[in-house]
């Protein structure tokens, strides 16, 4: 036990962050709640107006629809006129909360979060016994709330700065190229490029079947015919002759990523390329020390991490790896030249060729 004197002021200022870390964790609840029953958008049809109007609106009970708007204003997330006692949401609010698919909107994220909260129980029992936890033992809230959070981010960059970033690669892409998704989750990038890219055959592998199953749904509701799935781990997959393979937040998850990228390598043509997109992060952990390199240890510790010690290898890499480790797998799976194509506040993207 440590018995050196509380230093007041800064027990003070540390029980004020925590208290701000739990409102937040309080209202991003909230903002689920709110977003799976469609008050944020009601509120911005709307416009500013009374708990009583919202309910007739929504048809939602007035007291508990009261209350949740009580929280959000209190957290900031949409205003309140005392003097008309009306609520409503500023353009910045409902661009956060209520445009759904835009690259503003952080519902995904939230969802992400507090699928993590639902299965907290596995959480601790993996964290304790150091077992590892596949994929495939995380709830549909989390596969969910990940395809969604990442969606916009791929909407809003993949076609338009990404992939032209990559020496050669948009314009083998327009003309027709064969390219490989691979850990695809829900599809989102795969059907992005397919649509993107009409003259170009896009395959998504994933080892996820329900995530495949999801897939397939989604690109045959969009009446796509240069795209298909593939339940297949990513050192497994039999394609060949791809002018282009993408991995999109997921190298780190996988337990032999150096396996994978190896196989990826040998089914590449001579001059194919390797895109890895990976979460931001420094070389050094104080480098990651901020709110966002916060939330992404946090991730890695209950999914990231578990996902890759429940593979063969378990090699954990983690959420943080940093381009320095990632070059140093990239390099070790045979790839001679790795560099920094491009990146986002959120995201680095690495070309890996032969």
């Amino acid at each position: 036990m440590n018995t050196q004197p509380l230093n007041e002021q800064s027990l003070m200022e540390l029980q004020g962050k925590v208290i701000g870390d739990v409102s937040g964790a309080m209202g991003l609840l909230m903002a689920y709640i709110g977003d799976q029953a469609g008050v944020y958008t009601e509120l911005e049809r709307a416009g500013a107006c009374s708990s009583n109007e919202l309910a007739r609106r929504t048809g939602l009970n007035v007291r508990y629809l009261h209350e949740w708007l009580c929280a959000n204003a209190a957290a900031g997330y949409i205003n309140y006129n005392a003097t008309e006692q009306t609520f409503s949401l500023s353009p910045e609010q409902a661009a956060i909360f209520a445009h759904e698919g835009e690259p503003t909107c952080m519902q995904g994220f939230f969802q992400s979060v507090l699928s993590q909260f639902e299965s907290h129980e596995d959480a601790v029992e993996v964290f304790k016994t150091g077992r590892g936890r596949a994929w495939s033992e995380q709830t549909p809230c989390c596969f969910c709330g990940t395809d969604r959070f990442f969606r916009p981010g791929y909407d809003a960059n993949l076609v338009s700065n990404w992939i032209p970033s990559l020496a050669g690669v948009e314009a083998k892409l327009k003309a027709g190229a064969k390219v490989a998704d691979i850990g695809c989750g829900h599809g989102s990038s795969t059907i992005l490029m397919a649509q993107s890219y009409p003259n170009s055959t896009i395959i998504g592998i994933d080892f996820h079947g329900p995530s495949i199953t999801t897939a397939k749904a989604k690109a045959a509701a969009a009446g796509l015919t240069n795209v298909e799935f593939h339940q297949v781990a990513a050192k497994d997959f039999t394609h060949k002759d791809f002018d282009l393979a993408c991995i999109f937040d997921a190298l780190h998850d996988m337990g032999d990523p150096v396996g994978a990228a190896k196989h990826i390598k040998e089914s590449l043509k001579p001059d194919g390329s390797f895109m890895v997109v990976e979460p931001a992060a420094g070389n050094k952990l104080e480098d990651n020390l901020h709110p966002l390199g916060g939330i992404y240890y946090g991730f890695s510790t209950t999914v990231c991490i578990p996902t890759s010690m429940a593979q063969e290898v378990g090699l954990g890499l983690g959420a943080q790896a940093g381009q320095q480790r990632l070059t140093e797998v990239l390099h070790a799976a045979g790839f001679s030249t790795v560099r920094r194509a491009n990146e986002t506040p959120t995201n680095m993207v690495l070309e890996a060729v032969r």
